[in-house]
C-alpha cells in the first residue's frame, strides 16, 4: 500500500515537471491556486511516511517561490522533533515571504526549540514590519516578553509585558486582555519576588478564567510566601481544575508553556 502511494506522488511529480514549463509562477493568483490544490492533495496523507512532502516537492517543482509550501513541509519535522530539518524550511519560507513568516518562526523558536535569542530576533524584526502585529492570539511583545524572562533578562521582560498590555487595553476596561497576559505578567513579577505585584496579576487572569490551573497554583504559592491561610483554597482549585482538564489554552498545548505544572508540584509545595 505504502509503495502505490509513493507512486501515485510520484506520478504527481513527473507530471507537474511536464507542465511546468509556461506557468506563471511571478503570479499570487497562480499561486495560490496551485498551493489549493497541492495542499488539498497533501492533506490526504499522515505526517508518517514520505507521501505528504513529496507532494509539496512536486508543487515546489513548478513554482520553487510558494513559501506556504515550505511551512507545511516543516510540519512534520516540527511534530517529531527534528528541528534542525524544520527550521531548515522555515528559513526558505522566510526568505521567500518574510513579513509573512518572520513571526511564525520567532514563534515556533520560542514554543519548540526553546531558542530564546532567535525568538526574540525574530519578533522584533517582525514588529518593525507590522507594528501591533499579533500572532496565536497574542501580540508579538507578549512573546518577547516571554523570551526575555526565560533568559533572565527580567528588565527587559517588564517593557514587553508592558507593551503587551498596553496594546490590548481600551480605555479602562480589562475585558479585551487575555488572561495569560496577565498570568505571565504576574509570574515575571513573582520570579523577581515583587508579591504583592504577583498577587493582582494572578487575580486578574482568575478573574477573566476561573479555572487556570496555573493561575491558581502559582497565586497559592504566593500567598503561602507572604503567610495568608487562603492559599488552601487556590491549592484545592488548582487540582480540582487541573484533573478536570482545564489548560493554559494556547495553541500546540501539548507542548510545554514556561512554569507548566503538574499534580506532582501541586502535592508536593501545598
Amino acid at each position: 500500500m505504502r509503495k502505490h502511494v509513493l507512486w501515485v506522488v510520484f506520478c504527481y511529480l513527473v507530471n507537474s515537471q511536464a507542465f511546468a514549463q509556461g506557468i506563471e509562477c511571478s503570479s499570487q493568483h497562480v499561486r495560490d491556486s496551485l498551493f489549493a490544490v497541492y495542499s488539498a492533495r497533501a492533506q490526504q496523507y499522515s505526517f508518517e511516511g514520505g507521501a505528504r512532502s513529496m507532494t509539496f516537492d512536486s508543487l515546489l517543482s513548478i513554482c520553487p517561490n510558494i513559501s506556504e509550501a515550505y511551512q507545511e513541509k516543516s510540519k512534520p519535522y516540527l511534530a517529531y522533533g527534528n528541528y534542525d530539518r524544520a527550521f531548515e524550511q522555515l528559513d526558505k519560507a522566510v526568505s521567500l515571504d518574510s513579513a509573512r513568516w518572520t513571526a511564525y518562526r520567532g514563534y515556533l523558536h520560542f514554543l519548540y526549540s526553546k531558542n530564546y535569542e532567535k525568538a526574540i530576533v525574530d519578533l522584533l524584526a517582525a514588529e518593525k514590519m507590522a507594528p501591533y502585529g499579533f500572532i496565536q492570539d497574542h501580540s508579538y511583545a507578549f512573546f518577547t516578553g516571554l523570551s526575555y524572562m526565560q533568559l533572565g533578562d527580567y528588565a527587559k521582560a517588564e517593557i514587553y509585558f508592558g507593551k503587551d498590555l498596553a496594546q490590548q487595553k481600551r480605555g479602562e476596561a480589562t475585558n479585551d486582555i487575555h488572561y495569560n497576559s496577565f498570568f505571565y505578567r504576574g509570574m515575571l513579577s513573582f520570579v523577581m519576588k515583587e508579591y504583592t505585584e504577583a498577587e493582582d496579576y494572578f487575580r486578574k487572569c482568575l478573574h477573566l478564567y476561573e479555572q487556570h490551573p496555573m493561575a491558581n497554583y502559582y497565586l497559592a504559592m504566593t500567598l503561602k510566601i507572604i503567610g495568608n491561610s487562603e492559599r488552601n483554597t487556590y491549592f484545592d482549585k488548582a487540582q480540582q481544575y487541573l484533573r478536570e482538564g482545564y489548560k493554559l489554552n494556547e495553541p500546540f498545548s501539548y507542548v510545554h508553556f514556561p512554569f507548566h505544572i503538574t499534580l506532582q508540584d501541586i502535592q508536593q509545595n501545598r
